[in-house]
Order: structure tokens, then sequence, then C-alpha cells
């Protein structure tokens, strides 16, 4: 696959890190303590794809009404797509970023269910990419793509077993290219590293971080 992020220029290394900042119950970053204010050099991508009935669980009544529509009746959703470092991450790299465009929003609101969540992701890890919003958001449509998302139908799995059916369902995604998190006994996320070129890849950071417990919730859509 061709190359879909854009050329970089070299980043500033002797900058602060700050605590991690996140939306609802989400984590928002793999591995080290993220760095603030990177210019747009990354080394790979890391999808996240959260489990929306678990997120709607957690959250009760501070939940994103938008996405937790019944209605709706999601299932995996992407959280985001995130530029990383081997070690560590960039986020909220340029405050005069213009914000995603009402079309922009409507047209990746499809597989990101939420609007503050589509303008969330945008300033805190979109900016970092040297992409423009509508680029930044094609980038992540055509990641999410590059999944195939296996039928959970137990609404209860080790992490283990969740690991493995996305394993099985991705050929070429290695063992340490991915990482499921989990809180409160929930599943919340299976995060899929990748390049810049949208292939699978190993990112042992990100997989060491991986869920490990054997009885986890999955509440059904």
């Amino acid at each position: 696959m061709a190359a879909i992020a854009a050329s970089f220029v070299k980043p500033d290394l002797n900058v602060p890190f700050i605590g991690l900042l996140g939306v609802g119950l989400f984590l928002a970053g793999c591995g080290a303590e993220p760095d603030v204010k990177r210019a747009t050099t990354f080394d790979f991508y890391v999808l996240s794809l959260s489990w929306s009935p678990s997120y709607c669980a957690a959250e009760g009544g501070n939940a994103d009404s938008q996405q937790c529509d019944a209605d709706r009746e999601l299932g995996f959703v992407v959280h985001g797509l995130w530029p990383q470092f081997e070690q560590g991450w960039p986020e909220f790299c340029d405050d005069d970023a213009r914000n995603p465009s009402r079309s922009e929003i409507e047209a990746i609101s499809d597989i990101i269910p939420s609007d503050g969540l589509i303008r969330h992701q945008w300033r805190k890890h979109g900016t970092c990419t040297g992409l423009s919003p509508d680029a930044y958001f094609e980038t992540t449509r055509a990641a999410f793509g590059e999944v195939n998302l296996p039928a959970l139908e137990q609404r209860r799995l080790s992490a283990s077993s969740v690991r493995t059916a996305f394993l099985e369902a991705n050929g070429g995604l290695p063992a340490d290219g991915l990482a499921v998190t989990c809180a409160g006994g929930l599943l919340r996320e299976v995060r899929i590293c990748m390049t810049t070129d949208l292939e699978f890849r190993p990112c042992p950071e990100v997989a060491q971080r991986s869920c490990r417990q054997n009885d986890l919730r999955l509440p059904a859509p």
C-alpha cells in the first residue's frame, strides 16, 4: 500500500512530559508518558477499537448520549488513530490547527460515533500527524478497513481469547502487534499497531501492556 502519512520534520527532543488525558474512562495512549508539543515525526500508528457497550455500561449516565443511543446497537467502534513513537507518543501538537468541519465530522461519524470524540481525537492525535483533518480521517477509515473484526458472540471471554480471535481473523498481524485493554472486569479496547503505510507491525511496548484477565464481560450491543 502506498504511504498515506505526509512527510514530516525532525522533532524537538527537549520537551517536557505531562500526564495522560482521556475521554471518559478510555486511556488515550500506549506505552511511556506522552511527549507534548512535538513535531509531526512519528514511528507508527495505533488503531484503537473500543467495545462500545462496555464504554456505555461503565460510564452510565455520564456516557456520551450520541454514542450510547440504544437504537444504534454499536459493537466495535474506532476510538482513534494514534501516532506513536517506539517509546511514548506525541499529543496536542498544534493549538492553531483548524477544527474539523461539519461535513468532515459527518463523514467519519459511522465509525467514530460521537462528535465530541471526533473533535477530541483530531486535537489530541490528528494534529500530530502532519495531515489535514480530512486526510487524517481518511487515513483513520483506511486503517479501520484493514482490520477484520471477529464475531465475539460470547458475553464472557478471557483477554487471551479476544487476542486470539483478532489474530486468527487478521493474517499477518503479529502476536506482539496488538493489545487488549480492560477495566472493571469489562473488555474496553483492542489496540492494533500499523505502519504509516497501514500494514500490521509489531509494537512490543504496546503489546506488553495487554490485559491478562481470564474473565471479561462483553455487554451486548
